[in-house]
């Protein structure tokens, strides 16, 4: 295990809990030193009882639309996986778990998860179930957004296009306040 003392540039700085060696994170994850993992043990996947092959178990369809849910959240935050495990204080590899449904979250990393892509725990197990009306919903939610809208309908075509341009520009790359 080791613990994450700070980014430099792109490469996170780590200090190797068991021989307290401060490295660059390695490729491989292990210690320059004396080579134990540098991720933290991972929570195993509690392992169920499986339904006969010819039907599919109730929880594989939940469990695919929590690791699709993830997945788009993440990406539509412009997270990277070492990022939102960074944010939840788990190892990167769990977070890779979870999104390729070999680990389902507890309660409790759930909970992490929202809170770290800034979403509700219904968004997470809605997923991808999520209609136009929640997406609206939550776009007017935003306070500049809602004070925009009234004001759509008094825009010619060009005029629409470049405002919605500037906002998508504004959500991809979000400017610093000096």
């Amino acid at each position: 295990m080791a613990t994450t003392l700070a980014p430099v540039d792109s490469r996170e700085v780590v200090r190797c809990d068991h021989c307290h060696l401060v490295q660059f994170r390695t490729n491989n994850n292990l210690c320059r030193k004396c080579r134990t993992s540098l991720d933290e043990d991972e929570p195993e996947p509690i392992l169920e009882v499986q339904a006969p092959a010819t039907e599919p178990a109730a929880d594989d369809h939940s469990h695919l639309q929590v690791a699709t849910a993830i997945r788009m959240f993440r990406q539509k935050s412009g997270l990277s996986q070492r990022q939102l495990a960074l944010r939840m204080q788990v190892p990167r590899t769990y977070v890779s778990k979870i999104e390729n449904e070999k680990a389902m979250p507890t309660l409790s990393s759930l909970q992490r998860l929202a809170t770290a892509l800034e979403v509700s725990m219904a968004d997470l197990l809605k997923g991808s179930n999520r209609t136009l009306e929640d997406e609206i919903g939550d776009l007017m939610q935003d306070e500049f957004i809602s004070q925009v809208v009234p004001y759509l309908n008094k825009l010619d075509a060009m005029q629409r296009t470049s405002l919605l341009s500037q906002m998508r520009e504004l959500s991809v790359r979000p400017r610093r306040s000096a």
